[in-house]
């Protein structure tokens, strides 16, 4: 008895994985490198943390905002492509199945063979035939503008808390380089599961994150220490 083969698929998970590592990365780089250069200024614990918290929560409503505004964009085209596409089946359809089956040749099948696959799926269902092999439209990748703004406000806020716990309980005379250290283990660990989730070499993935995570907050330090000597 054959046993069944349970296929994983990364491109399943490109859609909720982008927003939500996305999302996670730029919570924690923006409020950890916003907590370091505040603090780089010797400022109170209080005004850090205030800094802080202000931070994770405009940060959080631009994540969702703007990934909620890119998603719809691509949702309207998608939209807008379906409904081309369900005129020209209406008005010309042998002409669709000439597209259909020009496009099969092109995969690589043979004429005859390509114009009975086209007639065959698109009895069965001919804008989802068009819309998978013709516009690259499948169910996987769909846009969900609700999902991906959920997901990248959620996934920053938790991102951004994890800065402002350090900033917590570092001592004050430590903080900034506490939060930078602790922040850049955290951003090399989400690297690595988010390039280990999505198929990709996990030190690879770790080393990206944190080579850009210590340019970011490097640069805000010395603007912060800048500040500080002559304000």
């Amino acid at each position: 008895m054959a046993r069944k083969h349970a296929e994983r698929h990364y491109a399943e998970r490109i859609g909720w994985l982008r927003a939500a590592v996305l999302g996670a990365n730029d919570g924690i780089l923006s409020t950890a490198s916003l907590v370091v250069g505040v603090a780089s200024a010797h400022a109170e614990r209080g005004d850090v943390l205030i800094a802080g918290v202000a931070g994770l929560v405009a940060g959080a409503m631009s994540m969702a905002a703007g990934e909620y505004v890119s998603v719809s964009s691509q949702a309207d085209t998608e939209k807008a492509d379906l409904a081309r596409e369900r005129e020209e089946l209406e008005t010309d359809n042998a002409f669709e199945h000439k597209e259909l089956a020009g496009i099969y040749v092109k995969r690589g099948l043979d004429p005859e063979l390509a114009k009975q696959v086209a007639e065959q799926l698109m009895a069965k269902d001919a804008l989802g035939a068009h819309a998978r092999d013709e516009l690259g439209l499948n169910e996987i990748h769909e846009a969900r503008p609700i999902q991906a703004a959920m997901a990248s406000a959620v996934t920053f806020a938790v991102g951004a808390s994890s800065p402002l716990v350090l900033a917590i309980y570092a001592p004050q005379e430590y903080l900034a380089a506490s939060v930078s250290v602790g922040s850049l283990l955290l951003l090399g660990v989400l690297g690595g599961l988010a390039a280990r989730a999505g198929g990709a070499g996990v030190a690879v993935g770790a080393a990206r994150v944190m080579f850009w995570g210590a340019v970011a907050m490097a640069v805000t330090a010395g603007v912060g220490a800048l500040f500080g000597t002559t304000v």
